[in-house]
């Protein structure tokens, strides 16, 4: 049961989607029924009609910032960054941020780097796991050259070549509709197949919607190197959960309806600031929770998520709110059937 090995499974690489639906709530949907172990094939436009009048849709409003830059070393060389602290109010003059970088060589302390509009990075100090502390400098502040030139930061497993023209796709269609705070470095994808629309449509069959953020991290790409699953350490990330939303979860629990996690943020923030009394505090801070089989599930009654990655903690998740048995059948389902996985690919529906 927390065996890394039993957390693989065998995916043809077709199967990854590169882009996504051509409508968002076009992308199919697997409806999963943990009490029967019932599989059903759907689509996400189908939504309104496998809920429940008074069901309680949590979703994550948080917003990715396209802070992926490219430019060049000193030397010349390809330099890729990823700045992981991006502010509300851009800072003006010079700022220093934690970044993540990629390229040939690992820079030395004190080294420059080159990007468009004049943005020049020198490498003040360096981290563990490729993490280096950069000073920024241009004509501009940092956050305005973010969001006039930067990049989405997709997960590796999207393919984009220089000059891709679905780069410009990729800025709206790796963000929710309901997106509203700054701060995340990966979208939280279960929400990607939402549309407007369909959000009316929702509230027009009586499920109502709420709303928290969690700014996905970079540790979420972060492949795990334990045997044992329980010995993975997730990397920390910042949540942000109002009074009206700890408000709304309550009475919906006290009036036995049910908590719709839309995807594993919503999930772990739920469950990370539910008290001993089965209640939740609004308030901030932040999560590490890493959730495995036998965790004791207080608020989640349901939940909607991607198809995840071999080995993740996301399946981890998964597999601990659904069962691994389920899941492993489903997945098998889900290649069979041509499904699409990952960040652009079609969901579940858990319940």
């Amino acid at each position: 049961m927390f065996d890394i090995e039993d957390y693989d499974y065998n995916l043809p690489e077709e199967l990854i989607a590169q882009v996504p639906s051509s409508d968002r709530d076009a992308a199919r949907l697997m409806v999963v029924e943990r009490s029967r172990r019932s599989l059903t094939d759907r689509f996400f436009f189908d939504l309104p009609d496998l809920l429940r009048p008074g069901d309680l849709l949590v979703v994550n409003n948080t917003r990715v910032m396209p802070a992926k830059l490219i430019g060049k070393k000193e030397s010349g060389g390809r330099v890729e960054l990823l700045v992981l602290e991006n502010r509300e109010i851009p800072e003006s003059g010079q700022t220093t941020r934690w970044c993540l970088v990629r390229s040939s060589k690992r820079p030395k302390k004190g080294s420059r780097m080159f990007f468009e509009n004049e943005l020049t990075g020198v490498v003040e100090a360096l981290g563990n796991d490729g993490l280096a502390q950069i000073l920024f400098q241009g004509p501009e502040p940092l956050d305005v050259a973010i969001k006039t030139s930067g990049l989405m930061p997709l997960p590796p497993y999207i393919k984009r070549k220089n000059g891709d023209l679905r780069t410009e796709l990729d800025r709206e269609r790796y963000q929710t509709v309901y997106s509203k705070k700054n701060g995340a470095v990966a979208a939280p994808t279960a929400g990607l197949h939402f549309t407007k629309n369909l959000m009316e449509r929702l509230r027009g069959a009586k499920i109502a919607t709420t709303e928290l953020t969690l700014h996905v991290g970079h540790g979420t790409f972060r492949p795990v190197r334990t045997k044992d699953i329980r010995n993975h350490v997730l990397g920390e990330e910042a949540y942000i959960v109002d009074e009206q939303t700890a408000s709304a979860v309550n009475k919906a629990k006290k009036e036995g309806r049910r908590v719709i996690a839309v995807g594993t943020t919503v999930v772990r923030v739920l469950e990370t600031i539910v008290n001993s009394y089965g209640e939740l505090t609004a308030g901030q801070g932040r999560t590490g929770l890493l959730i495995t089989p036998g965790f004791p599930f207080r608020v989640v009654d349901a939940m909607i998520t991607n198809f995840h990655l071999p080995k993740s903690s996301l399946l981890f998740l998964v597999c601990a709110f659904a069962g691994r048995d389920t899941i492993r059948k489903a997945y098998g389902r889900a290649v069979e059937k041509r499904y699409r996985f990952y960040s652009y690919g079609d969901a579940m529906l858990i319940g």
